[in-house]
Order: structure tokens, then C-alpha cells, then sequence
């Protein structure tokens, strides 16, 4: 997965993507997910490396089925809130 820290005003927001997507765009109707931006780069982790960030993150994007698959194994993300778009499922995160 590649995963991108941003710091906001509210804190840590972690973006997490599936490798293979990172570059590529998604649209159906209105929805769209753009993951060819600066937004989505950053550095190939695992899972594990992914939890230990999680928990100092306030907020976290999951973007792919391996990416929501964490948040929903870390009861994060409920499986029947997930957006698809292109059938790429997406998921946006308040962690507290």
C-alpha cells in the first residue's frame, strides 16, 4: 500500500491506497476519485506499518480493498458504509 501523511489543523490525516491504483482516475456520475494528485504519493508500507500510524492519526482515507480491508479489520470503517466508485471502494475516517 502507499501511504501519505498530511498534517492539518485538526491533526494527522493519513491516506492509505493500494499501490496498483495510485495514478489512475475513477469516475461514475458525480463521484469521482482523482488518484493521479500529489495528494495520493507517498511511501509503500505494509499492514503493520499502517496500524502503528493509525494510531496517531486523526483522520485517515482508505482507497482500494486491501486499504479498507484494514479499517475494517480495526472496526474502523463499517463494511456497508463504503463508497464505490468504478468499483473502487473508498472510505473517509474521524479516528478520536
Amino acid at each position: 500500500m502507499i501511504v501519505s501523511q498530511k498534517n492539518g489543523p485538526h491533526g494527522i490525516l493519513l491516506v492509505v491506497t493500494d499501490s496498483d491504483l495510485v495514478g489512475k482516475r475513477f469516475e461514475k456520475g458525480r463521484l469521482q476519485l482523482d488518484l493521479m494528485q500529489d495528494f495520493y504519493n507517498g511511501d509503500e508500507m505494509n499492514k503493520e506499518e499502517v496500524k502503528i500510524l493509525l494510531q496517531r492519526s486523526r483522520d485517515a482515507h482508505f482507497t482500494g480493498k486491501k486499504s479498507i480491508a484494514i479499517g475494517v479489520e480495526l472496526n474502523l470503517i463499517h463494511p456497508e458504509r463504503v463508497l464505490f466508485v468504478e468499483g473502487i471502494p473508498h472510505a473517509e475516517v474521524v479516528l478520536e
